[in-house]
């Protein structure tokens, strides 16, 4: 069997720093770091004119299309360190029917549910894991709604790390099993990601448990950050008009308005952007009351509820970095209601694509904002779906028969 060059072949790295995404103070790689000192989320920075000399997109094409191809614009320097479940390029799904329905042009989804544990959380994990191992991480702890503890228990086992995820305890089900499963030690706690994110705190300082809650270390936004990467050549280096992206945390948005402009600091795009929408739960909806107000931070969200638990985050730590990537795109913040998330995950099913209620909330958000004018219907737009539907309960819509008794076949 042959292996994946990426994951085998040594190449140039180009970190130079880290710094805070608030005040811009520098931090040194290579040293484990967690928040900075103004408690707020570092960034990775890369030597990009470096990367311009030594990355080219004929060279980048000749790679095998998986996460790791884009090695020069990633953090983990040596191989001996990637620790890879096979996180594949995901694929561009348009939903034509859809498209059809609204007067519109049809909208793409790019279904992040094929990654390992499927879910974008692969993206985050295996490059906070694997950075965690280079580091010399015994024992990683977190907070999670569901697919991104699953995420890091798997990679965290692979990699030889300890994991101990913290999940509210109405998480579904099948994610607290699977977490399980993976090899994490997991514990539902009576309340919300937040509560679970405190406990993981004073953990953290009563037993040196490394935090790897979301933002609250360097290198989540660096593997989520390559679904912009993917995007824009997917998209032939060219980016959609718009992206509806589902916001908890809000790594992934941070992370592809990062991509875009290290993209276009290594002459592989131009300036032009994205409008970025960050899509939430009207029954957990900080970041679009933040919008709405015109505040760059957002308080927390009391008495959050949604059924898409993923997007179900009252505060995040990156309130800030989400909030000015919206409004420097010329998006908005947008949230929608339980109903309107049920309908759409049924909607795209008639495209034959099982999302997941989160995915379904991006879905809701853009034919409510082409109703509103927002988005044109001649608009290119790109929908995050950022797990299997597979994951979530269905309503059962089967019937029976009985093989003993007469069957009405023409009635079937």
């Amino acid at each position: 069997m042959q292996s994946n060059a990426n994951l085998v072949t040594e190449r140039p790295t180009f970190v130079s720093h880290l710094e805070c995404g608030l005040t811009g103070e520098r931090y040194e790689a290579d040293r484990l770091h967690g928040l900075s000192a103004a408690g707020r989320p570092l960034l990775v920075r890369y030597d990009l004119p470096a990367v311009r000399a030594a990355l080219t997109k004929e060279a980048l094409a000749q790679r095998p299309r998986d996460l790791w191809r884009w090695r020069e614009l990633l953090p983990v320097r040596d191989t001996a360190n990637i620790v890879s479940l096979g996180e594949n390029e995901t694929p561009l799904v348009t939903l034509d029917r859809t498209g059809e329905r609204l007067a519109a042009r049809a909208p793409i989804v790019k279904d992040e549910g094929r990654l390992p544990t499927g879910s974008f959380k692969a993206r985050g994990l295996v490059m906070a894991i694997s950075m965690a191992k280079a580091l010399g991480v015994e024992t990683i702890a977190m907070p999670t709604n569901g697919n991104a503890g699953a995420a890091a228990a798997a990679y965290a086992t692979r990699a030889g790390i300890e994991s101990i995820i913290f999940c509210p305890d109405d998480t579904p089900e099948i994610n607290v099993r699977e977490i399980a499963a993976q090899g994490g030690r997991v514990y539902r706690v009576n309340g919300l990601i937040d509560d679970c994110g405190k406990i993981v705190g004073e953990g953290a300082k009563a037993n040196g448990w490394f935090d790897l809650s979301t933002l609250k270390e360097p290198y989540r936004i660096e593997g989520k950050k390559t679904m912009g990467l993917e995007l824009a050549e997917q998209f032939g280096w060219e980016l959609p008009d718009a992206i509806f992206y589902p916001t908890g945390g809000g790594t992934g948005l941070i992370g592809m308005w990062k991509a875009f402009d290290e993209l276009e600091a290594i002459g592989f795009i131009g300036s032009r952007r994205p409008r970025m929408y960050a899509i939430q739960a009207s029954g957990c909806a900080p970041i679009v009351r933040a919008f709405e107000a015109g505040e760059r931070h957002a308080e927390r969200w009391e008495d959050a509820h949604t059924l898409a638990a993923g997007i179900r985050v009252p505060k995040a730590v990156g309130d800030f970095l989400i909030l000015d990537a919206v409004r420097e795109s010329g998006g908005k913040a947008l949230a929608v209601g339980d109903p309107a998330i049920v309908a759409a995950v049924e909607e795209a099913a008639k495209d034959g694509l099982l999302l997941c209620p989160e995915g379904g909330a991006t879905l809701a958000a853009y034919e409510r904002a082409l109703a509103d004018g927002e988005i044109g219907r001649d608009e290119q737009v790109v929908l995050f779906n950022c797990a299997t539907g597979l994951k979530y309960p269905m309503p059962d819509k089967s019937r029976t028969l009985d093989r003993h008794g007469a069957i009405d076949l023409a009635g079937l």
